[in-house]
């Protein structure tokens, strides 16, 4: 199992270099921060953008990688987004995941373009984004004309540092999406029953994540790829609720996923409010006696 956290893009640089640093120095392997304008609860705090954090993020660690959780076609277009990946991925030395997801037709959507979108539609623009951004990144210059997307003779060099390109993670619960993670991805990422946003506990979302691995196995099948070379990441937090209560609720949790196919395990760093309250001190003892308790492979 992998370790990782997301660190929620609201504090000015100098305390949100304290918590970068203290993400590597607690031993996780990745840790990621949200790439949108604004977030649902949080609309009308301080909110950076995901870009520059993650490039400060990533010159100020050594070891952590990270990444974007997620970006959408809500207001990024591959042309520019694939220029930022591969300078992000250049900063980082290689220690860059891209976390790709569809939008779900929220804020984000409303400020930038009003046009409302199916989720037909919304699965439609998604699929090009996803072809689109992994032929920019994978190629020296790159021509693509589809419905929602037309450019011609896109130039980027140098390229990527991982060949073919940087790995990407994309959040999928539908067959759509998740033939093409396993058509594009190295990691699928689900937070759970999609549309829900009341976290429950953990235990009672086994099933709903065990019938998802399934799905996503036969995902793999459809497209020829080998399930066990795509890796699972489990977002908690919002949906799957209770993980970091204690340090044996966390090591309760990582057994009972990772028994199900679970690879991956993010939490978000612990609020002093709503959304995800929680206590820094039960992270600190999760990290002293989970995570420095083993070796993990960085992705």
């Amino acid at each position: 199992m992998r370790h990782g956290v997301v660190v929620l893009p609201e504090h000015r640089w100098p305390r949100a270099r304290e918590l970068w640093a203290r993400a590597e120095e607690f031993g996780f392997d990745h840790a990621w921060t949200y790439d949108q304008l604004m977030w649902r609860w949080l609309r009308d705090e301080p909110w950076f953008g995901a870009v520059p954090a993650l490039a400060a993020a990533a010159a100020a660690t050594s070891t952590l990688t990270v990444g974007t959780m997620v970006a959408t076609p809500t207001y990024r277009h591959p042309v520019t987004l694939a220029k930022d990946v591969m300078t992000l991925e250049d900063i980082a030395g290689g220690r860059f995941v891209c976390g790709l997801g569809a939008g779900a037709g929220g804020l984000d959507d409303r400020v930038v373009d009003p046009t409302a979108y199916s989720p037909r539609q919304r699965a439609d623009r998604f699929a090009e984004f996803v072809e689109l951004l992994d032929q920019l990144l994978s190629r020296p210059s790159t021509t693509y004309t589809g419905a929602y997307y037309d450019v011609r003779e896109v130039p980027m060099r140098p390229g990527c540092l991982t060949v073919p390109r940087v790995p990407f993670a994309i959040a999928a619960t539908g067959p759509r999406g998740m033939r093409l993670a396993a058509r594009h991805a190295a990691l699928w990422i689900t937070a759970g029953a999609p549309g829900n946003f009341d976290a429950v506990p953990y235990e009672e979302t086994l099933p709903a994540i065990k019938e998802q691995l399934a799905r996503l196995d036969e995902a793999c099948e459809q497209t020829g790829r080998d399930p066990s070379t795509l890796r699972r990441l489990l977002l908690t937090g919002a949906v799957v609720g209770g993980t970091l209560d204690s340090v044996e609720a966390y090591r309760d949790a990582v057994g009972r996923f990772g028994e199900l196919g679970v690879t991956d395990f993010v939490v978000h760093w612990p609020r002093p409010s709503f959304p995800y309250q929680g206590s820094v001190r039960v992270l600190e003892r999760i990290a002293e006696d989970v995570l420095t308790a083993r070796s993990g492979e960085r992705p």
